[in-house]
């Protein structure tokens, strides 16, 4: 293409004013030989008859070409420049694409809070010991009221932490209100997740990670259990995003992120299980630093929480339930098969996922649709790494569970380490798709699948017996001097605890019993039930069957023709696993 014209309008480079007939060889016109009216002789005047009397007329502007250019160059207006055009449009981070992904991650939320809301039931066990644990720590916090058990002996997390907020919301709000507290949590815990994994890769994949980590079962269902795992989760959440968006920040930076996880490790003592995920981490992300120097940024956290952790429990005092519920916990007699199958039914489509995006991720660091992006990445061992740190933590809690032979809990704690896997579940949905959307049918169907699997398993998982109807019932004849055995006795100590005290409800895993013939009994020994109810030590008995079935059995057999008790309600139930009928004997 020709340049523009720098000389002026109607010129081309280096000339004056236009000369139409410059260097022709043709005779200028009247100078031919054959020119019919020649130029009067000099000096004659103008001829009257063959000239017009001369007239004024407006100077005409130079033209603007050659008169037999065919091609004439037109000079830009003054002051219009034509604006770059990106090669891509969409592959730039503006405000549009940042308010198209923020509300995406809303729609997103939504879809959680729905699928969450929808779960329902009456109280659940842990629920109810948990809240009410929290009304007498509260009543000791507040007015110095002696706790009628050291709850802190044998809870799983601190029993002035989550309980006393619980608590506190109850006494407002009830039990949906605790439950709607828990919601809260998790909605905040998946957007965080969406805020670290922008942070560690992009935005599309901190959408998928978001969608896929928002549908699973422990996500809904942790969102609608008024129990503190869904603190200890937010937690959890909120020193992963601290690590992460503090890695290009000075190496002091990543304290700020000590004291969320050394909360959530006093939550919940089995978060502690996921620290050393969140220290390697630390130093993978240390973006500013090379080499040895990245594992200062470790060192630093790592110390930063165990600091926070031994302040924490020289001021709490002795905490029995560390060790009982979590460091040495008593061993159980599931098999690892069950326990492997029930790990992969909840999570397994979205480590699977992670497994392939951490593929993926070593072997390209990007994507090719921008060839033209210029930068640095992280080298394939580190991308390696961060690949197998994320999504090998989702299968610390089967196997800390399969190492104990215990199921108890574990559709709770699986949800755990699946948040440390959405970012590489997250990636692995975007290579999926591919470069440009290409494939947007396959993110549809994992997504879909994981939204039917986790409705289906949130509701088979959120399903227990009803009790309301036996605590309306009980309400009748349960007073403050009575003694009342129940298979789950925290669910009437919480429901009627403005009529009982705690320490008037038995359990049928645990008690202590001298019977009158003077034999001690102590524990879950069948025996020592069966010689109560043959005391008639009980005023009430409420059993449902499926919890504790050899002591069941036993009470059932001491009741058999006894004179003492009869048999005045029953309330049948349904629940995922079979119907079955609450019983209840009143002392006569």
């Amino acid at each position: 293409m020709d340049s523009w014209n720098t000389a002026g309008p109607g010129t081309y480079e280096g000339d004056a004013a236009p000369r139409p007939y410059e260097g022709d060889t043709a005779p200028r016109p009247y100078e031919s030989d054959a020119a019919p009216y020649p130029y009067p002789p000099a000096g004659s005047g103008p001829d009257p008859a063959l000239d017009p009397p001369t007239q004024n007329f407006a100077r005409v502007p130079a033209p603007q070409a050659d008169a037999f250019d065919l091609n004439p160059q037109r000079a830009p207006v003054a002051g219009y420049r034509v604006p770059e055009v990106p090669e891509s449009a969409w592959s730039v981070d503006t405000r549009r694409s940042t308010l198209i992904s923020r509300g995406a991650l809303l729609c997103v939320l939504l879809v959680q809070a729905v699928l969450t809301l929808r779960l329902g039931g009456s109280v659940f066990q842990d629920e109810a010991l948990y809240i009410a644990s929290g009304h007498y720590e509260l009543a000791n916090l507040l007015h110095g009221t002696p706790l009628p058990v050291d709850f802190a002996s044998y809870f799983s997390g601190h029993p002035k932490l989550y309980p006393v907020l619980a608590a506190l919301v109850d006494d407002r709000f009830g039990l949906s209100g605790v439950r709607f507290l828990s919601l809260l949590f998790l909605l905040a815990t998946t957007t965080l997740l969406y805020a670290s994994t922008r942070r560690l890769f992009n935005a599309r994949s901190a959408l998928g990670a978001a969608a896929l980590f928002a549908v699973v079962q422990p996500t809904l269902t942790l969102g609608r259990l008024a129990t503190y795992d869904g603190a200890a989760l937010f937690l959890l959440a909120l020193g992963l995003w601290i690590v992460v968006r503090t890695g290009r920040m000075r190496v002091p930076a990543v304290l700020l992120a000590a004291p969320p996880i050394a909360l959530a490790c006093g939550v919940k003592y089995a978060a502690a299980l996921y620290v050393p995920t969140l220290v390697l981490l630390a130093v993978l992300t240390a973006y500013r630093q090379r080499g040895a120097r990245t594992l200062l940024r470790g060192v630093v956290l790592g110390v930063g929480i165990l600091a926070l952790l031994g302040l924490g429990y020289a001021l709490s005092g002795p905490l029995g339930g560390i060790t009982s519920t979590t460091t040495d916990r008593a061993h159980g007699g599931d098999p690892a098969s069950r326990l492997l199958d029930h790990s992969a039914q909840w999570g397994g489509l979205l480590v699977l996922t992670a497994a392939g995006g951490s593929l993926a991720y070593v072997l390209r660091a990007r994507m090719v649709e921008m060839p033209w992006v210029r930068g640095s990445t992280p080298g394939r061992w580190r991308r390696a790494l961060l690949g197998l740190l994320l999504t090998g933590t989702a299968f610390l809690a089967p196997a800390y569970q399969i190492h104990l032979q215990t199921e108890v809990s574990l559709f709770k704690h699986v949800g755990f380490g699946l948040l440390f896997a959405a970012p590489m579940a997250g990636l692995g949905m975007s290579r999926l798709i591919g470069p440009h959307f290409r494939n947007p049918q396959l993110g549809i169907m994992l997504f879909v699948l994981t939204l039917v699997l986790g409705m289906v398993q949130a509701q088979n998982a959120f399903s227990w017996p009803d009790a309301r109807g036996p605590a309306k019932y009980l309400r009748t004849v349960v007073d403050k001097k009575g003694l009342y055995l129940a298979e789950e006795s925290e669910v009437p100590a919480y429901l009627l605890r403005d009529r009982t005290g705690w320490n008037q409800w038995v359990s049928t895993t645990f008690f202590e019993y001298t019977a009158k013939d003077g034999k001690r009994y102590e524990g879950p020994d069948p025996a020592g039930f069966a010689a109560a109810v043959r005391d008639a030590r009980f005023d009430v008995i409420m059993l449902r069957g499926g919890v504790t079935p050899e002591v069941d059995a036993a009470v059932e057999k001491a009741l058999r023709g006894n004179p003492h008790y009869r048999l005045t309600g029953r309330f049948p139930t349904t629940t995922s696993s079979g119907d079955s009928v609450y019983r209840i004997w009143v002392k006569q």
